[in-house]
C-alpha cells in the first residue's frame, strides 16, 4: 500500500515540509490500541509508540495522535502528529448531563475523513432524532455524512423510514441495506474511492462489523447479534482501525457510541437544521428562543403542522447544550488567563519586596 493510496496528499506533504529533518519519515496511524499505535509507512506496518513529550504538550496547537493522523516518525517513535484536515470529536463521556469537569474535555473519534457514515439499524436503534444529532457533530466537525439504515430485510417497509430520514438529513444520502445479506452495500463504495478514508458512526449492533466484513469481502471484524431480550448491542468491537476495501479506499471502524455528546460548535447545528434556520429568519425578534416570544415563525410552522414539534424540542435541546458548552471552553479559558496572571502578579510584588543591596 503506497502512502497515495493511504490518502497522502500535498496537504500533508507541505505540513511536513515544515519540519526539515531527513530522519523523519511520514506514516498514518491506522490502529489504535491502549499504549501502543499502529501506523503504515507505505512499506509496512510498524508498532509504535508516542513521545514522551507528545503526553505531556498542554498548548493550544499540541495534538495527541488519534486514528486516521499522519505523522513523522523517528524509529517507532511517533515524533510529530501533522496539521489535520478535519477531526470527528465529540465531548467527553458524561458532558450531555452537565458534569463541569467532562464538559470542557473533548474526544477525537478520528482524524483527516472524506465521509463518515452513520449507521443505523431499522430494529430497536432507529431513532430519527439521534440521527438528526449525529449529523450535528458531523457538521461540527466539517466532515460529509452519509445515512445508512442497517437491517432493511428485518423491516416491514425500510422505505419509509428512508423517507422519514430525509426529510430531515436536507441533502444528505440515505440509504437502506443488510450488510447480513449484502443487499445494498456496493452503493457504498462510491462514497470511498481510491485514497479516502470514510469512518462508521453508530451504536453497538447496529451492524457496522458485519458492514465491514461485507465491503472488505472477508471476516476481519467479529460481530454478534443484537440481544432480543433488552435490544441492545454489545462492545465486539473495542479497538478503532482503519481497514483497507480492495479496489476501494478505507473504512474505518469505531466501537459503538451510546452517548453522543456535542464539542465543537462550528455551525453544525445550523446546516443540520437548515429549515429552522430559514424559518428563524423571519421571526420578529432577531435573538428569538423560538420558546415564548410572539411573533415567532418557527412556533408557528408546528402550530401549523409544517414543523415537527420533536425536531425543534430536539434543536432547541442542541442549543442549550452548544451554550452550556462554549461558557465551560470559555471559563475554562479565562480561568487559565487569571491564574496566570496571578502568578505573574507574585512573582512582581516577591520582586518588589526584596531587598536590594545598597550602591556606594
Amino acid at each position: 500500500m503506497s502512502l497515495d493510496n493511504l490518502g497522502w496528499n500535498g496537504f500533508f506533504e507541505n505540513n511536513a515540509y515544515s519540519f526539515d529533518d531527513p530522519n523523519l519519515t511520514p506514516a498514518r496511524i491506522i490502529g489504535v490500541r491502549k499504549n501502543a499505535f499502529i501506523v503504515h509507512d507505505g512499506d509496512r506496518e510498524i508498532l509504535a509508540t508516542a513521545a514522551g513529550r507528545l503526553y505531556h504538550d498542554d498548548s493550544p496547537d499540541s495534538l495527541f495522535p488519534a486514528a486516521g493522523d499522519w505523522v513523522l516518525m523517528r524509529d517507532a517513535i511517533i515524533a510529530h502528529v501533522l496539521p489535520r484536515k478535519n477531526a470527528l470529536s465529540r465531548g467527553a463521556s458524561g458532558a450531555r448531563h452537565g458534569r463541569a469537569e467532562s464538559a470542557v474535555r473533548g474526544q477525537v473519534i478520528a482524524a483527516n475523513l472524506d465521509t463518515v457514515f452513520i449507521v443505523c439499524g431499522l430494529d430497536r436503534d432507529y431513532n430519527v432524532r439521534r440521527i438528526e444529532r449525529y449529523l450535528t457533530l458531523i457538521y461540527n466537525c466539517g466532515c460529509s455524512p452519509v445515512v445508512i439504515l442497517n437491517k432493511a430485510d428485518l423491516h416491514p417497509a425500510p422505505q419509509d423510514c428512508a423517507a422519514e430520514v430525509e426529510s430531515v438529513a436536507f441533502g444528505v444520502p440515505v440509504f437502506t441495506i443488510s450488510a447480513r445479506t449484502g443487499e445494498g452495500v456496493e452503493v457504498l463504495r462510491q462514497f470511498i474511492p481510491t485514497g479516502q478514508t470514510a469512518a462508521l458512526l453508530g451504536s453497538s449492533g447496529a451492524g457496522k462489523s458485519t458492514l465491514v466484513n461485507q465491503l472488505s469481502g472477508a471476516e476481519i471484524r467479529a460481530a454478534k447479534e443484537v440481544s432480543e431480550a433488552v435490544g441492545k448491542g454489545v462492545h465486539t468491537t473495542t479497538t478503532r482501525d482503519i481497514i483497507p476495501i480492495p479496489g476501494a479506499g478505507m473504512i474505518l471502524d469505531n466501537p459503538g457510541i451510546r452517548e453522543i455528546a456535542l464539542w465543537d460548535d462550528a455551525g453544525g447545528i445550523d446546516e443540520a437544521f437548515p429549515d429552522i434556520q430559514a424559518l428563524a429568519q423571519e421571526c420578529h425578534y432577531a435573538d428569538c428562543t423560538h420558546e415564548h416570544e410572539p411573533g415567532c415563525r418557527v412556533r408557528e410552522a408546528v402550530e401549523i403542522g409544517v414543523l415537527k414539534p420533536a425536531r425543534l424540542q430536539n434543536y432547541l435541546k442542541m442549543q442549550r447544550e452548544l451554550e452550556f458548552l462554549n461558557q465551560r471552553q470559555e471559563k475554562s479559558a479565562n480561568r487559565v488567563e487569571k491564574e496566570r496572571w496571578k502568578e505573574i502578579a507574585i512573582y512582581q510584588k516577591q520582586f518588589k519586596n526584596k531587598k536590594r543591596p545598597r550602591i556606594g
